[in-house]
This record gives C-alpha cells, structure tokens and sequence, in this order.
C-alpha cells in the first residue's frame, strides 16, 4: 500500500512547476497514483456534454491533479511548509507534528 505525506483537507503548498508558489486546500488524494488535487491550482478547461435532456453543456474550468511529490504540507499554527514527523504519543496512538515548531496536526 503506497501512503503519501499529506492528506485530505490539509493545507499544501505548491513547490516546482508552473504553479509554484500556489496554496489552496487538498480536495482529493489519489496514493496508488501517488497524485492530489487542490483547490484552485492546476486549472484545466474540459468541455462538457449534456447527458441528460434540459441540461446544459459548455466549457468548464476544474482542477487538474498533481503529483504528490511537487507539494508540501502547511502547518495550521505557524504557516510554514513543512514535511510532518511522526510521534507516538502516551496511548499509543500515532500523530503528525511540525519540525518547525512541534505542534500536533
């Protein structure tokens, strides 16, 4: 089972590409694929068909996915990009924590 170092709903960071720079929220996580989607990054025009009768077709701008390894993860507490730690805590259970400033997110 491939496992990536972010997940749905974090805040990530765009690192190489023509998107550089770019943050938004994580809407979709694809491990096999090793690829995620964000929101407002990596726009793509796809034109789209009515399937059913009333409704209507057109051009469609949506998010395109990008690779997993082009993207960091943003700490909630101190706005830094950041590769989370892992530590276990007293009950056993396992967190992710900022190498910038240790909070568990």
């Amino acid at each position: 089972m491939n496992t990536l170092h972010v997940k749905k709903g974090d805040t990530a960071v765009v690192l190489s590409g023509k998107e550089k720079g770019k943050s938004g929220k994580i809407i979709a996580v694809s491990p096999k694929k090793a690829q995620v989607v964000i929101e407002g990054v990596n726009m793509l025009t796809t034109h789209v068909k009515p399937r059913r009768q009333g409704e209507t077709g057109g051009i469609v701008k949506r998010e395109g996915a990008i690779r997993a390894c082009k993207v960091m993860a943003v700490c909630p507490k101190c706005n830094k990009p950041t590769r989370p730690a892992h530590k276990f805590l007293e009950d056993g259970t396992k967190v992710r924590v900022c190498k910038h400033c240790g909070e568990v997110y």
